[in-house]
């Protein structure tokens, strides 16, 4: 991964401009924005770490609502200059542990620019891992299956076949865990669309389901799935079944 940052802020003054200089002579590409929806959405297929820079924040409500969406939905690293009171209003928007890091106000440049070399390393490591979609509308198990596949791949969520379709129009995967019984779009509906279009037909499928009867399996043996996953499997077991899976890939 390059040293890009993302510098999102509403200010320009004398330390904005301090963090653009400091930056640049570090050997980071910086594109800007301002702290507006039509501005970020131009970026939002950027590569990099997103930089916010808390001051004269009023009105930005709905900023904070789709930035938090747009990290989330690609895993992106988001970090925060601001004050205590700037720190407070944006967890509001999103969680505390989905910054990655926070730089209190006035922010020393030097230590600036070094926090983001060690975090732009950890993140060019996280992008060699293999990608994973989960596909499934209980939510308890989208967490619980990327608490335990975090350590070794990099997992994407979504909770219903519709949000999955969207999310890989922009979006590449190596691998999607689709849940067998979804409620309006059933799993081997999804796989029906993903395999009838030619961006998504060729990406191996899982199911992640509670049974593996031969009536199951029979009835989308045609549209050819990776396999079965239970549910019930131990963590450990769901792991090296995918590792297995990746390894056979090769």
């Amino acid at each position: 991964m390059e040293n890009n940052i993302i510098l999102l802020s509403n200010v320009k003054g004398f330390m904005v401009n301090a963090i653009l200089q400091e930056l640049s002579e570090e050997g980071f590409h910086i594109k800007q924005a301002a702290l507006n929806v039509a501005e970020i959405s131009k970026l939002q297929e950027e590569e990099g770490i997103f930089l916010l820079y808390l001051d004269q924040t009023e009105g930005v409500e709905n900023v904070l609502v789709f930035l938090k969406d747009m990290i989330e939905d690609k895993e992106r690293a988001l970090c925060a200059i601001g004050k205590p009171d700037d720190f407070d209003m944006l967890h509001k928007f999103i969680a505390e542990d989905r910054i990655t890091k926070h730089f209190p106000r006035p922010v020393n440049v030097k230590e600036l620019a070094a926090s983001l070399q060690e975090i732009t390393a950890i993140e060019a490591k996280k992008a060699e891992k293999k990608k994973i979609l989960v596909v499934d509308d209980d939510g308890t198990m989208l967490r619980t299956i990327k608490n335990w596949l975090s350590g070794k791949f990099q997992v994407f969520m979504v909770n219903s076949g519709m949000a999955a379709i969207q999310f890989l129009v922009k979006n590449q995967v190596d691998l999607i865990l689709l849940d067998y019984e979804m409620p309006v779009t059933t799993g081997p509906q999804v796989l029906t669309m993903l395999r009838s279009e030619s961006g998504t037909s060729n990406i191996p499928v899982m199911f992640l389901t509670v049974k593996n009867d031969a009536e199951s399996v029979k009835k989308v043996l045609s549209l050819h799935p990776e396999g079965y996953l239970l549910k019930t499997m131990p963590p450990a077991e769901l792991i090296a079944s995918i590792e297995k899976f990746f390894e056979g890939k090769k």
